[in-house]
């Protein structure tokens, strides 16, 4: 193991955290302390987890057919709130990501990780009860977007990805021109924003 993040959470625990390392292949047991928990083998150098409940500075374990981990890395449980999110602007933006998605609530200070889905944002700044972040890619669909924080994972609230709409024609004008070109054409249609190429 090498670390685990964030190395904070909330007593109570169901904090996501996200392990890294090696060796992980074939994971059998993820513990914090004493206290065994749920985890997701990503790869063998990644595993995302849940914590358990708990209190004071834990180390945290893996265990793979390999054997145990014995890396020092620490976990601690702290009395921090909860962040909770309230709102989610603008609700929806492009599959190919970019855009800026301010979130609001209450507890945002010291966000570790803004998750669209299972996919973490760029953040760009935050205080106590605003986050605004970058959304990174996704597909066509619904996600729920979260933030963690030492005080734990927040709420989700849903964000949509929507396809981009295939570019459409109408006319063009002129409709002809010198073979040896260098002349100006005009394309009217719908959906043209974002042109890559013509």
């Amino acid at each position: 193991m090498t670390s685990v993040s964030p190395n904070q959470g909330a007593p109570t625990g169901n904090t996501d955290v996200t392990i890294t390392g090696s060796g992980f292949t074939g994971a059998t047991l993820v513990k914090f302390g004493p206290n065994p928990t749920s985890f997701l083998l990503v790869s063998d150098t990644q595993i995302t987890a849940k914590t358990p409940a708990g209190t004071g500075t834990v180390t945290v374990t893996v265990t793979a057919p390999t054997g145990t981990s014995t890396q020092i890395v620490l976990f601690t449980y702290t009395s921090v709130a909860a962040p909770v999110l309230t709102a989610l602007t603008p609700t929806s933006g492009p599959a190919a990501g970019g855009n800026t998605v301010t979130l609001s609530g209450s507890n945002l200070s010291g966000v570790t990780t803004v998750r669209f889905g299972v996919t973490p944002a760029s953040v760009v700044s935050y205080s106590g009860s605003q986050i605004v972040v970058i959304a990174p890619a996704g597909v066509a669909s619904s996600v729920g977007v979260t933030v963690t924080t030492a005080g734990g994972t927040s709420n989700a609230l849903t964000y949509t990805y929507v396809a981009a709409a295939t570019p459409v024609l109408s006319t063009l004008s002129p409709t002809s021109g010198p073979t040896s070109g260098g002349n100006t054409v005009t394309l009217t249609g719908s959906n043209l924003s974002g042109a890559t190429s013509v």
